[in-house]
């Protein structure tokens, strides 16, 4: 039989989340393999990359800050999937075997409307051998990486080239980016870089050497004063996923007509605002989480003309994801952590 052809339901290891709370809430779980309906695709998991969003998700962070719904627990989570498409009665024969990247923000009704679905949040995600997604969600990648460098990149490095798009930064812009050595900050510098843009990494001490090997024209540590460092009107984008009471400095750093642009807050969702900083300097605040309709096959087009590279901290047996979200949180890396969940012996 082909690698690439699964038939039968049979069962599958997952990590299932039953809900909001510890580690404990972590369990491998031996569950029935998904079997794909209309429109949709079988992919064998690879390698999945971890998030804050799925410790969030556990940690209960959006039941009062608002993800779509109340999150579906039991969960199967996993925003990062690099897999292989199987065969199906229904499957296109071309992209069988293929080895994808799946879209993890999917816009459910289309890209003229705001709603999104996301894969591991809203949907069984790749914290398993095998996940089901919507056929139009996979996307074919042909590169010299390894599934896990892969695995690396859908979630931290969509989100970043979201903010990075809609924020408009191009070529002679000045971007400032606060925890530039997280998974979507190191992203958000690599993708900064690439368009030509001025970068300024705020980031722990021990890290700035790898930033500066990603490209960062200046960076500064956590405790510094940005303001008195950098100056009033001295940047044009900040790419923000801190928050926290550092907020407020940073809108003071942007020149007449800038633009601040978040997707998280993992220094505190609730902020001081003075709206005098925000009108009488004509800012623009910009919340990102609905990815455009090109982020995605720009991802790919930048993967395959070598235009970024992955930054692969660490690899994990799924069955070690507690271990792995307890390294994660000691945020003491640069770039992602992956899973790699049990080779599937028997495909039949």
């Amino acid at each position: 039989m082909r690698t690439d052809e699964v038939h039968g339901a049979g069962l599958m290891t997952a990590v299932v989340t039953t809900g909001t709370g510890g580690y404990d809430k972590l369990v491998v779980s031996e569950v029935p393999r998904p079997v794909p309906g209309p429109g949709e695709v079988l992919v064998r998991v690879l390698a999945a990359g971890m998030n804050n969003t799925e410790i969030n998700t556990r940690m209960g962070w959006y039941q009062d800050g608002g993800w779509n719904d109340t999150t579906p627990f039991p969960l199967i989570q996993g925003t990062d999937c690099c897999g292989i498409v199987c065969a199906d009665a229904e499957t296109d024969e071309s992209i069988v075997g293929r080895r994808v990247l799946v879209r993890s923000c999917m816009r459910v009704d289309g890209f003229s409307s705001g709603e999104t679905r996301w894969l591991g949040s809203d949907m069984n995600g790749a914290f398993a051998q095998f996940v089901v997604v919507p056929a139009s969600e996979v996307f074919a990648v042909e590169c010299g990486w390894a599934d896990g460098e892969l695995a690396t990149i859908p979630c931290a490095y969509g989100t970043a080239e979201n903010m990075i798009a809609r924020a408009g930064v191009r070529r002679g812009s000045t971007v400032l980016i606060t925890g530039a050595s997280g998974g979507v900050g190191s992203a958000a510098v690599q993708l900064a870089v690439r368009r030509g843009a001025r970068v300024i990494g705020i980031a722990s001490r021990a890290k700035h050497d790898q930033l500066r090997e990603l490209g960062v024209d200046e960076v500064y540590g956590r405790d510094v004063d940005v303001v008195d460092t950098l100056g009033k009107r001295s940047v044009d984008v900040v790419i923000d996923n801190v928050a926290g009471t550092g907020f407020g400095p940073l809108l003071d750093l942007l020149v007449r007509g800038g633009t601040y642009v978040s997707s998280g807050a993992i220094a505190g969702p609730l902020v001081e605002l003075d709206l005098r900083t925000m009108y009488l300097n004509d800012l623009t605040l910009l919340g990102c989480t609905a990815w455009g309709e090109d982020v995605f096959p720009n991802l790919v087009s930048y993967i395959e003309a070598g235009e970024i590279r992955p930054l692969l901290a660490d690899s994990f047996p799924l069955e070690q994801i507690a271990a792995a979200q307890q390294r994660f949180v000691e945020k003491d890396h640069v770039g992602k952590f992956v899973l790699v969940p049990p080779a599937v012996l028997d495909q039949a």
